[in-house]
């Protein structure tokens, strides 16, 4: 095994250079899998809370606390939007989760979906400057069923302490009316991002990689495949930004969705789905392979792979065509083989393949511009405005079948994203103060830059101490081990 650094460039020179492209894929996962374990095991979690005022003498004391601290209540008293100024609420996100549909591993139980929580909130920490607090919820009720109410109610009751909500990993059909309902009865941000945040970065990806190919959204024939809270939203969206009904198809567990799907209009609680049933596929089409000859797009978000996307579906799509392989942590089909099945463009939800579509690349800029204006909420025109200002800022770098997004280490696109988002907020009258664009801006990056020194100071001064790179390599060790 090659000597690697702890940065990890280049997954690829950890195994042996003798590994085919599918032994690599293989150990890569199952090497980031043993390496999260133990890292997270070296920290004891990734997220930590910490004091951002100075305390300059004891009577600071009594400033931050009583008998100071009074005044500050009965102002919030008096107006209770000057919580958004006098405490931390004005940048604090709730990372909402019953874990009941944790990334590709199902029900996890409610203290199961923690790690993916901590890790949003250190996403949305790093990319945004946005403080966030993972809340997992046990919302079983006493019939042993996840009660939606509970979520519901649950989120209610700490609105006056947050900025925004970050609904996560709540299985369907729950997830659709607790968003729903919040959306429509709270009075801050709450924001499903499995759905909305999947949607917007899968939109951004779309339009990027048509304008490579030079096909118009609304000509295309495109397959969803899966239709769960993501692909439900994600062709919600496309529809919304200028898709065809007509040229769109989606598939669920049971076959393609069409207006002929009693089992679905049957459940009240699958309205989502059924409002696609009735809108789209109005051939009734029931076949994923008659459904991909001659489609331009497939963008699968189903179940982890790498043999659930077939490589003769792909060969029967359209010429250059685009495969979105989003299954997490493990693509439908791995990039090199949709590669080699014909495909031109093609995206997964991982950071080590080319073009990730993933929603770190939404959340932290949404949400931070929703804040910055004190929005009442996340609309899909915002969630689609979001989509197109990552869209036109990979545009400014070049984008090429291999860069259609951008990436995590671009620093100003969550920015960018942030500002072009509240500007959409004002536009529709959601903001509760207004700010210029070039306002939203710079705040925004100020914080993020903010966030970056200090992480690189806690670093240098080893307050976040460095892993052994023996950990890293007994990760790799048992990942070489399993694929040889």
């Amino acid at each position: 095994m090659q000597k690697f650094d702890l940065t990890l460039k280049d997954l690829n020179e950890v195994f042996p250079a003798s590994f085919t492209q599918e032994q690599k894929a293989k150990a890569k996962t199952i090497f980031l899998k043993e390496l999260s374990i133990v890292a997270h095991q070296f920290y004891r979690g990734k997220i930590a809370t910490m004091p951002k005022a100075g305390l300059y003498g004891f009577n600071w004391f009594n400033v931050w606390y009583t008998p100071g601290v009074s005044k500050v209540s009965t102002a919030i008293r008096e107006n209770n939007d000057a919580s958004f100024e006098l405490s931390n609420r004005g940048n604090l996100v709730a990372i909402v989760s019953d874990s009941t549909r944790v990334l590709g591993d199902g029900n996890c139980s409610p203290s199961g979906g923690l790690g993916v929580m901590e890790g949003k909130a250190f996403l949305m920490k790093y990319l945004g400057g946005v403080d966030a607090v993972a809340l997992c919820v046990n919302s079983y009720n006493k019939e042993g069923r996840n009660d939606p109410d509970k979520m519901i109610e649950f989120v209610k009751m700490l609105e006056p302490s947050f900025g925004a909500v970050n609904l996560e990993d709540i299985s369907q059909p729950n997830c659709y009316r607790v968003l729903d309902t919040l959306r429509e009865e709270c009075n801050i941000p709450v924001w499903h991002d499995d759905a909305q945040g999947t949607g917007s970065v899968t939109l951004a990806g779309l339009v990027n990689a048509l304008r490579i190919v030079e096909k118009e959204m609304s000509q295309v024939r495109i397959v969803l495949y899966g239709a769960g809270a993501s692909n439900t939203t994600i062709a919600r969206l496309i529809l919304k930004a200028g898709g065809n009904p007509e040229k769109m198809i989606l598939f669920d567990t049971k076959g393609a969705l069409h207006k002929k799907r009693a089992d679905v209009e049957a459940d009240k609680a699958f309205y989502r789905k059924w409002e696609l049933c009735e809108a789209t596929n109005p051939d009734c089409v029931e076949n994923i392979e008659t459904a991909l000859t001659g489609a331009d797009v497939l963008i699968a978000l189903s179940k982890p792979g790498p043999d659930v996307i077939k490589p003769e579906w792909i060969q029967k799509m359209a010429s250059k065509a685009i495969v979105f392989a989003c299954a997490n942590p493990v693509p439908e089909i791995y990039p090199y083989a949709a590669k080699e099945a014909g495909a031109y463009i093609v995206a997964t939800g991982r950071g080590d393949f080319p073009n990730q579509v993933n929603n770190s690349m939404g959340f932290p800029g949404i949400l931070k511009g929703a804040l910055l204006v004190r929005a009442r909420k996340v609309s899909d025109e915002m969630a689609i405005t979001s989509a197109y200002s990552l869209a036109d800022y990979a545009v400014k770098q070049g984008i090429h079948p291999d860069y259609i997004m951008p990436t995590m280490d671009e620093q100003e696109v969550f920015a960018q994203e942030a500002a072009d988002v509240a500007m959409q907020a004002i536009k529709e009258g959601v903001a509760r103060v207004e700010l210029t664009h070039q306002q939203v801006f710079d705040r925004a990056l100020a914080d993020i830059k903010e966030t970056h020194k200090l992480m690189d100071f806690l670093m240098k001064e080893n307050f976040i101490r460095q892993p052994d790179a023996a950990l890293i390599e007994a990760a790799a060790r048992k990942a070489i081990e399993a694929v040889s």
